[in-house]
Parts: C-alpha cells; sequence; structure tokens
C-alpha cells in the first residue's frame, strides 16, 4: 500500500512524551476537556453501530476509556485494546475491572498489527491517529483486521470553521492549555505539541482524503462535534 503524502511525528518522541505524562493523563484529560471527551467517544460508538457480540480493536487506547465505552455495548462480544506506549496502558486493566468490564489490553504499534485479516468487526482509533508516524499506514492496517462491510472509526482534534470560534478555540489552546496540562503533569511541552499536532493535522474533507487513499474502504463519512473542536469519521471497509 502506498502512503499519502502526509506525514506523521517520529513515534519514537511520542513514545516518550506519552511515557513522561502516563500517570497524569486522565486527569489532565478531564481538568482540559471539563469531561467533554467522555461524551464524544460515546458517540463514536453509537454511530459506528456495533452491537452486542461484535469484536472491536481499539488502537492507541492509552488508558482504555474508548474500549471501555466499546465494551459496555458489544457485552459478550469481544474487545481489545492496544498501544504502543506501554507505559499508557498500566491504568487500564484495573479501570476495566472496576466497571465490571472484561477488555485484554496489549502492547502494539497501528502500523504493524499482528492480527488476521478481517478478525474484527470494528477498529477504532481515538486523538491518536494524528501522533502515528504514517497515519495512512496505521489506516491501512486498521482496514486490514476488519471484515469487509465492517467499520474504522476514528475520533480526532480538528479546527472550527467559524473565525469566531476558531480564534477563541485557538486562544485556549496556544495560550491556556499548554499551562494547565503542564501545571498537572509537568510536562508543558507536551500540552504545546498535542495543540501544534492538531492545528496542522488534516481534518473534514482532507481527512476523508487520507482515509480514502488507503484504498481499503467503500465509503468515508465525517461529524463535527462540539462546533468543530473534534470529528468523527467512518470508513466502511470494502472487499479486497
Amino acid at each position: 500500500m502506498k502512503s499519502n503524502a502526509y506525514q506523521g511525528p517520529n513515534p519514537e518522541k511520542i513514545r516518550r512524551m506519552f511515557s513522561d505524562i502516563s500517570s497524569r493523563y486522565d486527569l489532565a484529560n478531564t481538568v482540559l476537556s471539563a469531561g467533554i471527551h467522555h461524551l464524544w467517544r460515546r458517540k463514536l460508538v453509537r454511530w459506528s453501530d456495533v452491537g452486542p457480540g461484535s469484536r472491536v480493536l481499539d488502537c492507541a487506547t492509552g488508558t482504555g476509556d474508548l474500549a471501555i465505552e466499546f465494551k459496555k455495548v458489544v457485552g459478550s462480544g469481544e474487545v481489545v485494546g492496544t498501544d504502543f506506549c506501554a507505559e499508557m496502558l498500566i491504568p487500564a486493566p484495573a479501570k476495566a475491572q472496576a466497571a465490571g468490564l472484561d477488555i485484554r489490553f496489549e502492547t502494539a504499534d497501528v502500523t504493524h498489527l499482528a492480527y488476521q485479516d478481517a478478525q474484527f468487526d470494528a477498529a477504532s482509533i481515538s486523538f491518536g491517529i494524528r501522533n502515528v508516524g504514517d497515519p495512512a499506514r496505521g489506516l491501512s492496517e486498521m482496514a486490514r483486521v476488519v471484515r469487509p462491510g465492517g467499520v474504522v472509526m476514528v475520533l480526532e482534534f480538528g479546527q472550527p470553521n467559524s473565525a469566531l470560534i476558531s480564534s477563541a478555540y485557538n486562544f485556549y489552546s496556544r495560550k491556556v492549555l499548554p499551562k494547565i496540562g503542564g501545571l498537572v503533569t509537568g510536562h508543558s511541552k507536551a500540552y504545546e505539541y498535542l495543540q501544534d499536532s492538531s492545528a496542522l493535522f488534516p481534518c473534514r474533507e482532507d481527512f476523508a482524503a487520507l482515509m480514502k487513499s488507503t484504498g481499503r474502504f467503500a465509503s468515508v463519512e465525517w461529524r463535527p462535534l462540539s462546533l468543530g473542536i473534534a470529528y468523527m469519521y467512518k470508513g466502511v471497509v470494502q472487499s479486497q
């Protein structure tokens, strides 16, 4: 599969950054988003149309939030949560157990998934695809392990269409977010990177085009969240 021209950050730098902030990551997310990221994840799960018995692979699962939301819906179905940063996964099993959910967590790189073709009904990634060194390859790998007609679901930050909203959001992201993130985690540079990467990463039609460039999807749709602060993407996997 030929990669799209867009290339992401250095994977080892990203691994070290998330390792540094892993112990305070959940607290920082809650403070910075006022908890709205949980609502976004629930909307993504609903749009995926997975149901009881479905098998789901959640990539870049971090501390397991999206994997947990999927498991609540699939019931006896299987959810596997993966992340290439082992330190980020440390809290995930306990969070799942506290919710009474059986989820398998594994260390895995989304660009080199060690799963068979067409093994899952859905694959997902939330706030992680912009941190992948080769996002097109990561999307292609996610589609490879999903059955034809299944879905690849992406949740990612973007840029609001409205100039007024965009201006206010950019002020918060550039001036406020790194300071608060730094106070909570002790690593303000990490939150400067997260803002910069969000501003530069393709969204809306451009990200849909990136997904289509893999040649893996029969269709790609997108929906804005919270006036365009974030976006959901749904790619239906085509027969190969």
